[in-house]
Order: C-alpha cells, then sequence, then structure tokens
C-alpha cells in the first residue's frame, strides 16, 4: 500500500487511562429500597482503522482509510448492595461501538473475566449482556459465523481482541467504581430522528394494531439515569431505536456513528474539560429495535442522473429505482452538505432528547439546518426504581424450535435461510416473495454456495424465496447461528430483553407487550414495570419481523432467517424464563447446548504488515504544516506526517 499520511480529526486523541483501584463492595440498605451499587466504566475497543473491511454494509469495497472518532465499550454494572457476592443478584450491561454483538467477542470476554480472582465468580453469562450500537462504519472482521466474515476476507483476530481487550478495561474500571447510588427511570418523545425504512412492509401489520400506535417507529427515548448516594449523576443508558447508517456506505472513515456520537457528546458536555475516553461519567446510547429504523430522516430518493426519475422518491412497494435498487438511497437531515454532518445531528438529536430526560426539563425543539427540525415533546418525570435485581440466561438452537401458539396451534422455527434482500452488488429487489428467477446468475451458483434447501425447508420458510440456504452450510464452519442467546436483566421495576437480532418495530411492541403482561400476570411485577428492548447483542441471529411483514419479503423479512414463526418462538421462550427473574427464585432453567468455538478455526485471508517504512523521509517528518493563522472554535485544523501503518503495532492505540 501507498505510503501512509494521516489526517488528525478532532475525536482521534485519547489518553491511556490505567485501571482504577477496586473498591471493597459496600453494604447498605437494599435494591428493595431503591438502594443499588452502581459502577461504570468507558474503554477503547477501536481496531485497525486501514486496509480492513467494515462491518454492517457487508460491502467488500468499504475497506477503511482513517478515522473519525474512536470505537468505545461502555460498561455498566448494578448490583444489590444486600448480596453483594452473588451473581444473580448483579447485571453488566455493555453497549459497544460495534454493529452486533457476537458469540465469540462475549466468549472471549467472559473467559478472560473467568480466571480473575476477583471478578471470576461475579459476571457470567447469565448476567453480562454484549449489545452492538450497530455502528454500520467499525471495523469489521470480527464476528465468529462465516457469512459476515465473507467481505471482510474471513477472520480478523486484530479487530476482535480490539474489542475484548477495550471491553475488559471498561468492565475492570466500572467494577472498581461501585459505589452506592439510586436509579431513576424517565423518557421523552424524540420526534425526527428516525424513520421507516420498510413502510410497505409495516403496512401489512393488522390495521387494529396499527392504530393503536400514532407512528409506523418507536419514537419514545428511556433512560435510566445512575446517580451516586448523593444524588448526583454518575451515567446513563438510553433505549432508542434507530439505525447506525448515518454515515453512508461510501464513508472509509472508522465510526461509531450517530449513537457514538451522541455518547461522545453527552461525555463532553458532562466533563468538558476531560480528554474523550479518560471521563469518568458514562453515556450509554443502547440501540433497540432497530430492524426497520433509518436515521435518513428526509426520505430515500433516486440518485440517477441523466434519468427522468432522478431525484424522485424511490418507488415505494420495492425501493427501486427504474426496476433497480442501486440507485435508491436514504438522505439525512444533512443532505447535500454531508453525511457527517447528519451524524451529527441525528446524534445530538439523542444527546438532547437524553439530557431533557436527566434534567427533567421542558420539551424543546432541536434545530438540525435552516429546513429541518427534531422535537422532543411529553418528557416524564424522573421516577425512582426500586426492586431487586435479577438476570437469566439461556442458549436455544433456534434450528427447529417447536412450541404452541395462544390459539392451541403447534408452531416451530426453520434451520437459517436468507431470502432475496434488497440492495447489494447483485441487484436484489425487495418485496419478492415469489417463486420466479429474479437473476440467472444467483440461480445457477446458489446451490454451489449453500447446500439446496430441502422441500420441508422451502415450505418452512414459505414465502421466503430462499437464496442462501446458510442454516444447513457448516462447511468448513458455521455459516449462520444454530444457537442464540436469549436473556432477560431485571433492575427493580425496570426489565431489558436482550435480544439476538436486529427486531422490527412492530415486533418489537409485540415482544415488549407480551413480556410485560406476563411479568404482571406473574405477579414479578406490578403495573409500574418498564420494559425496553436492547439489541442486536450477544449471538447475531439477523432480523425478526412479524408474520406479516414477513409474508412482504422486504429486507427484514427476506433476513429473517429462522422464518415466519421466529418472532412468536422468541415471545414464547422469554415468557416461559419470567419466573426466574422474581425476588427469590431458586434452581436455573434448562438451556440447549452452547454454540460451538470457532474463532481457533476461522479462516483470515488479511495479510499481515510486512514492511513498513517512511519511504524517502522518516516517521514523524511534516509533510504540510498547521496553516500560520488564527483559528476559532470548531475550525478544522489540517497537518499532514508520515505515519507507520496502524495495522503493525495495535499497541500505538490505546486499549
Amino acid at each position: 500500500m501507498h505510503a501512509f499520511v494521516l489526517y488528525l480529526f478532532a475525536f482521534v486523541t485519547s489518553a491511556c487511562g490505567g485501571l482504577l483501584a477496586q473498591r471493597q463492595d459496600a453494604r447498605v440498605q437494599g435494591a428493595n429500597e431503591g438502594h443499588y451499587l452502581v459502577g461504570v466504566g468507558i474503554g477503547d475497543i477501536t481496531g485497525p482503522v486501514v486496509e480492513t473491511n467494515m462491518m454492517g454494509y457487508a460491502s467488500l469495497a468499504q475497506t477503511d482509510t482513517g478515522l473519525h472518532m474512536r470505537q468505545r465499550s461502555r460498561a455498566f454494572i448494578i448490583a444489590d448492595p444486600s448480596d453483594p457476592t452473588s451473581p444473580t443478584s448483579r447485571i453488566l450491561l455493555i453497549s459497544s461501538d460495534i454493529c452486533m454483538g457476537d458469540t465469540g467477542v462475549r466468549r472471549s470476554i467472559l473467559d478472560a473475566l473467568s480466571t480473575d480472582p476477583v471478578l471470576g465468580d461475579l459476571y457470567t453469562p447469565s448476567n453480562t449482556a454484549l449489545v452492538g450500537t450497530h455502528s454500520h462504519s467499525g471495523v469489521g472482521g470480527y464476528l465468529e459465523d462465516l457469512l459476515p466474515q465473507t467481505t471482510s476476507l474471513g477472520y480478523v483476530n486484530q479487530t476482535a481482541q480490539a474489542i475484548v481487550d477495550g471491553t475488559l478495561n471498561a468492565i475492570h474500571k466500572a467494577h472498581a467504581s461501585l459505589a452506592p447510588g439510586s436509579i431513576r427511570v424517565g423518557n421523552t418523545t424524540l420526534l425526527g430522528a428516525n424513520r421507516n425504512r420498510s413502510p410497505s412492509a409495516y403496512v401489512a401489520n393488522p390495521p387494529e394494531e396499527r392504530a393503536k400506535y400514532q407512528y409506523d417507529q418507536d419514537k419514545e427515548l428511556s433512560v435510566l439515569r445512575l446517580d451516586d448516594a448523593n444524588g448526583t449523576a454518575r451515567g446513563l443508558i438510553s433505549f432508542f431505536a434507530v439505525h447506525g447508517t448515518s454515515l453512508y456506505e461510501n464513508n472509509t472513515l472508522v465510526s461509531g456513528d450517530n449513537k457514538g456520537m451522541a455518547a461522545y457528546l453527552y461525555e463532553s458536555y458532562s466533563e468538558p474539560n476531560t480528554v474523550p475516553g479518560n471521563n469518568s461519567f458514562v453515556a450509554g446510547f443502547v440501540q433497540s429495535n432497530v430492524g426497520d429504523t433509518s436515521p435518513n430522516t428526509l426520505g430515500a430518493f433516486c440518485e440517477s442522473p441523466g434519468q427522468s426519475y432522478d431525484g424522485q422518491l424511490c418507488e415505494y412497494e420495492h425501493a427501486t429505482c427504474g426496476g433497480y435498487v442501486e440507485d435508491c438511497h436514504g438522505r439525512g437531515p444533512g443532505f447535500r452538505i454531508s453525511d457527517f454532518v447528519s451524524n451529527f445531528l441525528i446524534g445530538n438529536a439523542q444527546f438532547e432528547a437524553a439530557r431533557q430526560v436527566m434534567e427533567s426539563s421542558a420539551p424543546k425543539v432541536i434545530l438540525t439546518s435552516p429546513d429541518t427540525a427534531i422535537e422532543t415533546s411529553k418528557t416524564t418525570s424522573l421516577t425512582g426504581v426500586k426492586g431487586s435485581v435479577r438476570n437469566v440466561h439461556v442458549y436455544v438452537d433456534m434450528m427447529n424450535y417447536t412450541f404452541t401458539l395462544p390459539n392451541g396451534t403447534i408452531a416451530s422455527t426453520c434451520p437459517a435461510a436468507l431470502g432475496f434482500d434488497g440492495p447489494g452488488a447483485f441487484d436484489f429487489v425487495q418485496g419478492d416473495n415469489s417463486s420466479t428467477p429474479q437473476n440467472p446468475f444467483w440461480e445457477i451458483v446458489k446451490d454451489a454456495v449453500t447446500p439446496p434447501p430441502s422441500q420441508e425447508q422451502i415450505d418452512c420458510q414459505y414465502p421466503k424465496p430462499i437464496l442462501l440456504n446458510t442454516g444447513y452450510a457448516d462447511e468448513p464452519y458455521q455459516w449462520s447461528p444454530h444457537t442464540v442467546d436469549v436473556q432477560m436483566l431485571r433492575v427493580g421495576n425496570f426489565v431489558v430483553l436482550v435480544m439476538p437480532g436486529e427486531l422490527t418495530t412492530m415486533a418489537g411492541r409485540r415482544m415488549r407487550d407480551a413480556l410485560r403482561a406476563r411479568l404482571i400476570s406473574s405477579g414479578i411485577l406490578d403495573s409500574s414495570a418498564y420494559v425496553v428492548i436492547a439489541g442486536p447483542a450477544n449471538t447475531y441471529g439477523h432480523y425478526v419481523a412479524t408474520r406479516e411483514e414477513y409474508s412482504i419479503q422486504r429486507y427484514e423479512g427476506a433476513s429473517t432467517i429462522f422464518g415466519p414463526a421466529a418472532l412468536e418462538a422468541y415471545i414464547d421462550r422469554y415468557s416461559a424464563l419470567v419466573p426466574y427473574l422474581a425476588d427469590n427464585v431458586t434452581g436455573s432453567p434448562t438451556s440447549d447446548a452452547p454454540p460451538p468455538e470457532q474463532t481457533s478455526v476461522a479462516i483470515s485471508l488479511q495479510t499481515p504488515v510486512i514492511v513498513d517504512n517512511a519511504g524517502f523521509n522518516q516517521f514523524g517528518d511534516v509533510l504540510v504544516d498547521v496553516e500560520n493563522t488564527t483559528y476559532s472554535a470548531g475550525d478544522t485544523v489540517t497537518v499532514q506526517f508520515v505515519g507507520a501503518n496502524p495495522r503493525a503495532s495495535m499497541l500505538v492505540f490505546c486499549p
């Protein structure tokens, strides 16, 4: 590769912070009185920022060339001080600036914790959740299954290890900072920060169900405020559904996208004189039922110069332009300026909404551009959280999970399979649920790539036209997950459904409503029960659409890999685990076997850095110096210098 000329950006620098000394867990009043042990921590998880494919768009051409802002993991520990040594009475929620949680990364984190003489007995698969913010501009190659490794040329150990090391750093900081505190919850309605990217699938849901909601997207942003014993905020955990696609597919600068931006803005607001990454106040902007959301709030338009439909909205049913999908692109609020402006505006909207809840301030309008505004309204007052801290986790084999529907019908999931799911290098049209071939090339090669589906599989996945029969593709190792993590975390009346995939808006609503009703009917919680979704977490099980949306086979339905009954299966399994969130629970639920370890056999075709030299210069030589002028706050200062390949030594960047 050409010699590196590195560009300095405002978000690049982060000083290495040492681990905090561990504090002794203090015994104070218990969780039933609203008293908790609270710990927060942050760690740098940025991997190789050059010469590595990025994760999210599945685009072979999207190879990173530099850095916009560093990726981070933010760890939050909440424990019951009346039972401080029991893993069943604490939770560890990790929000990471990665596309999705992963089985192998989570396993490596837990394996490292298990050997720690202090932390080993406290943090377990049951109480530890790894949630991705769903940034599509993070470094790729860290996922354990084969299919998402295809564009990154296999497994990239540097990426995975950076995530593991930085996350462990965040966990150690959070544990060392454990101290008595209290927790409050509130929410606000955030308008203009997301839109539904598949409205033709959403309207397939029953009209009486859609009539219960004002919007075709969830607009509620929920916030857990974490205070110390004196009522001073130490951190926050927010939940809001919006895709991490503010930065477009042609972006090659590593970034946490809009949720990483929101966290950066809040942490900088709280500690303006602290170097990013060294902050003691930690803001987690957790992803939620993100499946059919988009931050491109202006809509999707045809970018087709010379065509009559150039600049027009994409076709409604299939999101095409002149019958093709490649020219259909979403537009964020900063369109025609920069997708980086859009990224800032959507991140800033989440930051301002969370700040409004944290400060219980009046609703406000957040100006995003001269002709675009994002409004927050209906902010609730923060209310105290009281009650036990509990967790439950099992592995579920989704290949053929059989269960009974509420009407008595027996239903089953299917082995994983992907349909013809929209934009990409082969012009797959969304909304195709017919058996008519779309692309002759793929009709020829698809059975050579994965085993041809049996009639049973075709019937099970109907009406999905199967492109990749990944549930039966196990060579050289699993292409898609067979087994997923099912997990719930409870803090008093607040329950987090940790989901191994991307639920659509209506799927998330059904999931939350069903589990809230189950929690109340079981007597575990009363009408104050507050249920949120966090995902994609732990294992990437792709999408989860409603049965009605599945029938339309837009992107989300085509990517619901376990078939049309997937959502109902998740509701069934999560509901069965509700009793294990009770105050005085004993025993453990039955679990399927964990997924196989695959990183040790993973293929990696990324070549290492063989030679790294400065050419006719020396490392550190300044090629273009800072201009001799006056700068104001917000200006961009640019300097070019000769630097080493960032892949040559990851130690240059602090974990």
